[in-house]
This record gives structure tokens, C-alpha cells and sequence, in this order.
């Protein structure tokens, strides 16, 4: 260990973590993706738990700047394993902040780049473990923290990389601290495919139009009819349709308007699009890209064989970039039900329980069958200037991981 992580160890004491410093010394650690080298806050976390007694860790590379850690907590007597999960990567740093991006408190916030998405999470499983490990002999079972990098460009050499190479990565469940809010528990995601157009034509003179074929108009009524995708017919379990509309006014509250809409229905966003070389030429070339994101109810396949259907133009082609299903986990899953019960005993009111609209490593963890749900800190500017957090609620992320790993591992196997 350096110097200065030495010295950072030493001022916070193995028994006394703070969550706010440790949430500091994380947002000093940039991990910016690009590049995404997470060296930095796997050793601030290496660091702030070596003094610890019980907690086991472990640095699993997914590449010399994907540095992934694995912290353990065995309990006393046997029993469940339950599983912490949070990134260490972050978006890059943009302009127009006002506070510090290395982490500044204002008016009781905790301002910097990627406090919500995730460092304040990772700081919160961190400590929440060690006042786990203090009470270990008392638990049945085992915690586990799975510290991943890569998450922001997908967790093939991160979360992913865990799950396949180390055994206790995985669980009989696992609570992701990852961006989202203790009043509406995220138990799936939507699917999603990305995909290029590419149209061809023939170039001509614009005066000569009877020469020349356009490969911009190819692309732009293929674009209108993929259109149509939004009204694909989804078949969703009842109980995910009616946990999304139950739990509508409260994180519509929080993640806006039509939220409950979006989580129910195949979106289609047509992202960059360009073509052609001059004013007056035809374009012989164009090509666009679209996000697809699919809700539970409706696969992959089922979109893919709609696109096939659509795109019957011989002169569009259709590359398909990167593709994953839908995924979640049944709303009343005991994991579910436990997290719960930690918000009611930590903040007093029982959270709603909806879908993600957006993707993170908790998929990896659905479709590798363990039982997922995501309870992190509620985001203010997240990816953009002055990201920040309340310091309140950092707190109570703590008090409720903590308590939703003694629920968990308490009930009856």
C-alpha cells in the first residue's frame, strides 16, 4: 500500500468508518470511463478494510485498469449467502459544474462526480459489511461484496467476469446499492438492443436527381416504420404489470412522468444518424443507430424477427451491436421482502416495488438465477454537473443494507 492510502487508513479507524469521508476518498479516486481504470477505489476500499477483523478480500483483475475486488464476511454458523454488488466506474467528468467533482458538502448534499452512480452506494456496502463483520460469530451464513469495474460499458470484465470465475461471488440472493432511491425498490430491467442502419444508393448531381438514388430517404423511411415497434403487443406477468402500476405515483415522483408508460412498452430511440458529402449530391451512403429497449413480456427474438419484417429494403443493411433480454426477479422474493422491512424499520415507510427503466450489473446476477433487488441512493444531476446526494439519506443506505443482510440471513432457510 502507498503512503497516502497508509495515511488515509490510519485516519479512520477499522471500527468507526465513516461513510461520508469514505464516500470522499472514493470521488478522489476518479475512475472515469473512458478509460474506466478502477485501480484507484479498489485501493481505497483495500485500504479502509484491511484492519478490520473478518473481512476477506480479494483483487480479481478483468484487465490491468479493471480492477474488481471480492470482500468476504463468514458468519458463525452456517446458513445463506447473501450477496452485496456495486461499480467503480463512473461517467466522464462534463463542464459546467459549480462544486467540486472531487467531492464537496453543501446544505447538507454531497456534491461530485458519480456520488450517486456509485461511489456513495460502494461506500454504503462498505460499511455496512464491517459492522456486519463485528457481529459475525452472531450470523448464520456469509456476506459478500462484489466490487466491479466495467459496469459502464457493460460488465464483461467485471460483474460478469465474477460471477463466472469466483464461486462465492455468487448467492442464494444480492442487493445492488446501485443509483435508484430507498423509496421504490427496483426488482428488473429492461432488455435492450442496439443496432446500425446502414443504407446504400448512387451518388448523381443534385440537378440530375433521374440519375442518382438516394441512400438518406432509404434510411428515413426505414426509420419511420420502425416506428411501429412501439406498439408491439407485450405479454408481462400480472403480478410485474400491477407492481408497475401500484407503484406509479411514488417513483413517478421521483424518475418523472410516464415512467410507469415507458417500463410497460418496447421504446425506439434513433440516437446519430449521417449521411452524404455535399448539398448538391446525392447521398449515396447514410447510416444511423438506435437504442431498443424492451419490456418484461417480450423477447429479444420477438423484436428481432419484427425488424427483419420491417427492413425489407435490399439497399438497408441492419448490424446488430449488442443485444440483452429482460430480467427480473418476483416482486415478493424474500430478498424483496427483506429489503423492505429494513426501509420500514430505518426510515419508517414501506418503499414501492417497480422495474428499472435503465440497465445495470443486477441483470448479470438475474441471469445467472439469484434472486436480484436494487435499493441505492436517489439521484440528482446524474452524469451531468453537480451531481449530489443527501447526506441523510447516504446514512440511511447504510442503516438499511445492514439491516437487510440480518433480516435475510435470520429467516428460515
Amino acid at each position: 500500500m502507498d503512503a497516502e492510502n497508509q495515511l488515509q487508513a490510519a485516519c479512520l479507524p477499522s471500527d468507526r468508518l465513516d461513510v461520508v469521508e469514505l464516500t470522499k476518498r472514493l470521488l478522489r479516486a476518479r475512475s472515469e470511463t473512458p478509460p474506466g481504470d478502477t485501480n484507484g477505489p479498489a485501493d481505497v476500499i483495500a485500504s479502509a478494510v484491511e484492519q478490520i477483523d473478518g473481512v476477506e478480500v480479494e483483487r480479481i483483475r478483468g484487465a490491468d485498469h479493471v480492477a474488481n475486488l471480492v470482500l468476504r464476511v463468514r458468519g458463525g454458523r452456517p446458513g445463506k449467502r447473501l450477496v452485496f454488488n456495486g461499480h467503480l466506474d463512473t461517467y466522464p467528468l462534463g463542464s459546467g459544474w459549480t462544486t467540486d467533482p472531487d467531492g464537496e458538502e453543501r446544505d447538507g448534499k454531497l456534491y461530485g462526480l458519480g456520488v450517486s452512480d456509485m461511489k456513495g452506494g460502494v461506500a454504503a456496502i462498505v460499511v455496512a459489511l464491517a459492522r456486519l463483520a463485528a457481529k459475525r460469530e452472531q450470523l448464520a451464513g456469509e456476506i459478500v461484496a462484489t466490487f466491479a469495474g466495467d459496469e459502464e460499458t457493460m460488465g464483461v470484465l467485471g460483474t460478469k467476469l465474477l460471477l463466472d470465475i469466483v464461486p462465492y461471488a455468487r448467492g442464494d440472493a444480492m442487493i445492488s446499492a446501485d443509483v435508484g432511491s430507498p423509496g421504490v425498490l427496483r426488482f428488473g430491467e429492461k432488455g435492450m438492443i442496439w443496432l446500425t442502419l446502414k443504407a446504400t444508393g448512387k451518388a448523381a448531381h443534385a440537378a440530375h436527381v433521374h440519375r442518382g438514388d438516394s441512400a438518406i430517404e432509404k434510411l428515413v423511411d426505414v426509420i419511420q416504420r420502425l416506428k411501429a415497434l412501439r406498439d408491439l403487443p407485450v405479454n408481462a406477468p400480472e403480478e410485474v404489470t400491477r407492481a408497475i402500476v401500484e407503484s406509479a405515483p411514488v417513483s413517478e415522483a421521483l424518475s418523472g412522468a410516464g415512467e410507469s408508460h415507458t417500463l410497460g412498452h418496447v421504446t425506439v430511440t434513433f440516437s446519430t444518424i449521417r449521411g452524404g458529402r455535399l448539398s448538391n449530391l446525392i447521398p449515396d451512403e447514410a447510416e444511423a443507430t438506435a437504442d431498443i429497449r424492451l419490456p418484461v413480456g417480450i423477447s429479444v427474438a420477438q423484436v428481432e424477427d419484427e425488424i427483419r419484417r420491417i427492413v425489407t429494403v435490399p439497399d438497408i443493411a441492419v448490424e446488430y451491436i449488442r443485444r440483452y433480454e429482460p430480467n427480473w426477479t418476483a416482486p415478493d422474493d424474500p430478498v424483496v421482502e427483506a429489503v423492505s422491512a429494513a426501509c420500514v424499520a430505518v426510515l419508517g415507510e414501506r418503499p414501492a416495488r417497480t422495474m428499472r427503466v435503465g440497465a445495470s450489473d443486477a441483470r448479470h446476477y438475474r441471469y445467472a438465477r439469484i434472486p436480484t433487488v436494487t435499493c441505492g441512493l436517489t439521484p440528482n444531476n446524474m452524469g451531468g454537473a453537480d451531481e449530489h446526494v443527501d447526506l441523510r439519506e447516504l446514512q440511511a443506505i447504510v442503516s438499511i443494507l445492514k439491516e437487510s443482510a440480518e433480516i435475510y440471513l435470520s429467516a428460515t432457510p
